[in-house]
């Protein structure tokens, strides 16, 4: 018969195997890791009788409480869909006025908002609505056609130089590449146009030049600008005295724009976008900014 052998330090009896010198103890497993391991057991045989669980060929075993969570999603959409319904007829019924003073709604118009800009318009206008290289910045007061809710949404409606026939237009010549203007005329209105905001550029050097060029601005470009050339918002004409420009309002891009012209694009929306979801956007595209 086998010696049963003590640890002298633990008493615990060893299991006679020795690596190095050093002999395992014979360790029970504790009985809280037995609990958990029998508990575990139980629960799964249980989940398999309660719960779909045994795939059978095409079909599988339903379980005793019948959950099927492809009826769940269904009866989940089909719930979200009737609560979609009633917001967004509300957004297409309800004045932009009546919905700015509705919480609820405008909680809406913050994510939906947030959410359609960025599928749709942040490719163009950035995530933040700061716009990018030749896109406009939808944060700040440089609207060209007005910056109240019911003239963006007209914009977003039918567009920039769209194909839709409602479409806002609007086009800065080329006046250089066209041969309107010769090369100094297109320098000394670009000098001009550039001192309205830089005042330190209005030296003794520039001075000739700026006032040859207010008098081709004059002639020129007041038509669309205006003669204070504050710009024309029913023409989509710029304000050049503000410092919110599209393409940049340098010397050189200004020389740029006036030879070359500009001439931008926004599609139109309202073959893509319902109603409501265009006068969420709109109401989104305010709330970025200042208010008109």
């Amino acid at each position: 018969m086998a010696v049963e052998e003590r640890d002298p330090i633990s008493g615990r009896k060893t299991t006679g195997h020795e690596w190095n010198g050093i002999k395992e103890l014979d360790t029970p497993v504790p009985k809280g890791v037995l609990i958990f391991l029998i508990v575990t057991h139980i629960f799964a045989v249980l989940w398999w009788f309660l719960m779909p669980t045994w795939p059978l060929g095409t079909t599988y075993t339903r379980g005793l409480l019948d959950v099927d969570q492809r009826k769940t999603v269904e009866e989940q959409l089909t719930r979200s869909a009737a609560q979609r319904s009633f917001w967004m007829d509300r957004m297409e019924s309800l004045s932009f006025v009546q919905i700015q003073a509705d919480p609820e709604l405008m909680s809406i118009v913050a994510s939906s908002g947030h959410q359609l800009f960025g599928d749709n318009c942040a490719a163009c206008h950035g995530v933040d609505g700061k716009g990018g290289a030749n896109y406009p910045d939808l944060t700040d007061d440089g609207w060209l056609w007005g910056g109240d809710i019911e003239t963006i949404a007209e914009t977003i409606r039918v567009g920039i130089n769209s194909a839709h026939p409602e479409s806002r237009f609007a086009q800065m010549p080329s006046f250089g590449a066209d041969g309107i203007l010769d090369r100094e005329e297109v320098r000394s209105v670009a000098a001009y146009v550039y001192s309205l905001r830089h005042a330190d550029y209005s030296t003794r050097e520039n001075i000739g030049k700026i006032e040859a060029g207010k008098e081709v601005f004059i002639a020129s470009c007041a038509a669309c600008h205006g003669e204070d050339a504050r710009g024309n918002r029913d023409l989509g004409a710029p304000n050049l005295t503000d410092p919110y420009w599209v393409y940049g309002g340098d010397l050189q891009t200004i020389v740029n724009s006036v030879h070359g012209g500009r001439q931008g694009h926004m599609p139109a929306w309202d073959e893509r976008l319902s109603t409501a979801s265009i006068n969420i956007l709109a109401l989104y595209v305010h709330s970025l900014g200042t208010d008109d």
